[in-house]
């Protein structure tokens, strides 16, 4: 087997390429042709026997006992794309797997729970992983090979090896296979933490003194390429400062949040951010278009906002969600998932960032008078030259810089804004297209539900709360079944997918947040009952942890518990989180014993790497430090609330109602003459009060 693993090469990240059109008008069709994921659907017309991951094609491979090979990518993927042209549309390599292998596609972003057991085999193999992921496994899907990108050569190469061996000395890689098995199932391990339950301060500020030895202070993010811009950490450092006067902690978190709203990473002209990165200085993008960094930016920036006030965090907010309104939304509320990073130049060839880019000569062309002070704007310069004559727009300075610069005045600098984003989008939407993967998720659709839930509690934007509840309404409409769970996936009229835990905690959470902005308390009721249908199908009695896939889906090598934060917090944080909340809304103690439970399974690994426990932190702020409820009854609660939702408190729920309600929080609290705010902490409350500035000074106290 050691023989093998040198041809693995290390993580080269995101890509995937396509093709369309008619059955008959190509050479080749496969079984991916039944499809819905665009993804799938653009690998149906390669020579290669592409299978969609299901039951039939796995026990297809058991009755013939062959080799399966699984390839896992997404839509927005470039690596994948190449990959696709170099290997899967070569009628030769396709000869060697249709011969040796039962092939099959997998979209991650539809059967997360595959990738992320076979991802985790790759690391064990390589230390390292990314997509296009290639994994090769026994009839009964255990893996014994991997890696991720392969060059043709390479790639025929490490299958003819493979081949040789499964015939010759199957059982070398039957052994290979069992110890490779219980090394994936003890990655995902939590152990039932019997300690009693200490969360403190100093811990957190310990973590945070740890993690700042990475951080750039002069470019903001962490101090490396590629950056990732990884929303949930700053939230809980911003959150963090806040609560604790960390000015520095705090310059840190604006200072970030500022490179990465004037990088490339960010659409200076359409809005919306890119996903990452590749250089130190948030320029040039890796340019596909991810509607989970949307969402969870936009409720960031946002709380940003009401620290700071600062405009740029507000515009940021009104371009990304004038983006999404665009791009990314359906007819019915909901939302796509990405933005391919490649796509096609004048000359037809596929490129990466080819709809984005501009020369200086076209940008002269267009702009005429106006280019000097749009190319000094937006670093039409060495600053911001990327490759081949191309520039990707990126900022340097703030418009007050640039209006004594060049002796204009701030209105007049907002019009030629105005005006060269009309400009350039208009001859930008001249150009092909990046190709959109236009299925939808419930997880992430839930978190961009978030973000215009959050948008609207900062800005008061009405548009913003009538998306997210219509897409919320388009959840519970098309994704929520009669048994009480969760699809995954929505795509022409069609759910195929049960739903992970990410799609409830997200769900739950989105919909806990749409409550406090509405007040309606079919939000907060779907939420508890969400959460009540995931301790029946998720739950582990034994680590007081939630799987990641139901107890009702096949199995696969491994149960897998997620609970490391990333991009996206983990399904078990998420919910962690929500179970607290929810405790506090229905007086729940099985909520609240089982939240707490969960953050002290989790807090022996938070200190050594905090960035990647940023959620866990930021409930345990909950517990380190005072929590309010807030309920505020009476025919103005609406307005009252609006009116305290102008000023930054986190550590907070509210609970509302214009009439008499029994909600443990609101209960014999209406009085039809006076709308009153109850603060309370600790099961303990202050006297009511009707002015929203007096229930402010209790929640700073």
């Amino acid at each position: 087997m050691k023989q093998l693993l040198p041809l693995i090469l290390i993580i080269l990240i995101i890509g995937c390429k396509g093709q369309n059109s008619e059955t008959m008008k190509h050479q080749y069709t496969n079984a991916l042709i039944n499809e819905t994921s665009p993804y799938l659907l653009q690998h149906a017309h390669n020579p290669v026997d592409w299978n969609p991951w299901n039951k039939t094609t796995l026990e297809k491979a058991k009755t013939e006992n062959k080799l399966i090979l699984i390839s896992v990518g997404y839509a927005a993927c470039h690596w994948c794309h190449v990959m696709e042209h170099e290997s899967f549309e070569d009628s030769l390599v396709a000869q060697v797997m249709n011969k040796n292998f039962i092939n099959i596609k997998v979209d991650r972003e539809e059967r997360p729970d595959v990738d992320q057991v076979y991802m985790n085999a790759v690391q064990l193999m390589t230390g390292s992983g990314g997509w296009p992921l290639n994994v090769i496994t026994l009839p009964d899907g255990r893996p014994v090979w991997g890696g991720t990108y392969f060059k043709k050569e390479q790639w025929m190469d490490a299958l003819d090896q493979i081949s040789k061996l499964y015939t010759e000395d199957p059982e070398k890689l039957q052994d290979y296979a069992t110890k490779l098995e219980e090394g994936i199932k003890s990655l995902d391990v939590v152990q039932l933490n019997t300690d009693e339950p200490i969360f403190e301060k100093p811990f957190i500020q310990e973590a945070i003194n740890n993690w700042s030895k990475q951080f750039d202070n002069n470019k903001g993010g962490m101090n490396q390429a590629p950056k990732f811009m990884m929303p949930n950490n700053y939230h809980f450092l911003l959150r963090y400062a806040y609560q604790n006067n960390d000015a520095k902690l705090l310059d840190f978190v604006n200072l970030t949040l500022k490179k990465m709203a004037y990088g490339g990473v960010f659409d200076q002209i359409g809005g919306g951010f890119s996903r990452y990165s590749v250089d130190a200085k948030w320029h040039v993008p890796h340019f596909e278009k991810m509607l989970y960094d949307n969402g969870q930016l936009v409720s960031l920036y946002a709380d940003a906002y009401l620290v700071s006030k600062n405009k740029l965090y507000e515009d940021v907010v009104h371009q990304t969600l004038n983006y999404i309104k665009k791009e990314m939304t359906t007819s019915n509320g909901a939302f796509y998932s990405s933005l391919d990073a490649d796509s096609n130049t004048p000359e037809g060839e596929l490129e990466e960032g080819a709809f984005y880019v501009w020369t200086k000569d076209e940008l002269k062309l267009i702009l005429k008078d106006d280019f000097d002070l749009f190319s000094d704007y937006y670093n039409v310069n060495n600053y911001g030259f990327w490759e081949h004559d191309n520039y990707v727009l990126i900022r340097k300075d703030d418009d007050n810089t640039i209006i004594k610069k060049h002796n204009i005045t701030e209105s007049v600098l907002t019009e030629k804004k105005n005006k060269w984003e009309s400009i350039l989008i208009k001859e930008r939407n001249k150009r092909a297209k990046p190709r959109l993967d236009d299925k939808t998720l419930t997880s992430w659709n839930a978190l961009m539900l978030k973000g215009y839930a959050d948008a609207y509690r900062v800005f008061g934007n009405d548009d913003y709360i009538a998306s997210a509840e219509k897409s919320a309404n388009f959840i519970l409409n098309n994704q929520l079944r009669e048994d009480g769970g969760l699809n995954h996936n929505y795509k022409d009229g069609k759910s195929s997918i049960n739903g992970y835990l990410e799609d409830y905690a997200t769900t739950i959470d989105a919909f806990i947040t749409l409550y406090e902005n509405t007040l309606n308390e079919k939000w907060l009721t779907t939420a508890r009952d969400l959460a009540n249908y995931a301790f029946d199908h998720f739950f582990d009695e034994s680590s007081i942890m939630f799987y990641f896939t139901s107890n009702e889906d096949a199995s696969l090598v491994s149960r897998s518990i997620e609970y490391r934060d990333n991009v996206i917090p983990a399904s078990n944080s998420i919910m962690a989180k929500n179970l607290f909340k929810l405790s506090h809304y229905f007086d729940n103690e099985h909520f609240s014993k089982t939240a707490m439970t969960m953050l002290n399974n989790i807090k022996p690994e938070m200190k050594e790497y905090p960035s990647g426990y940023s959620n866990w932190f930021d409930l345990m702020l909950n517990y380190a430090q005072p929590y309010y409820e807030v309920a505020i009854v009476g025919k103005d609660a609406k307005q009252k609330i609006n009116n305290l939702n102008k000023t930054y408190i986190p550590n907070k729920l509210i609970a509302g109602s214009t009439s008499e309600n029994n909600m443990p929080l609101l209960e014999s609290r209406y009085n039809p003459n006076s709308t009153l705010i109850y603060v309370c902490v600790n099961k303990a409350c202050k006297l009511p009060v009707s002015e929203v500035k007096d229930a402010i000074k209790f929640l700073k106290e």
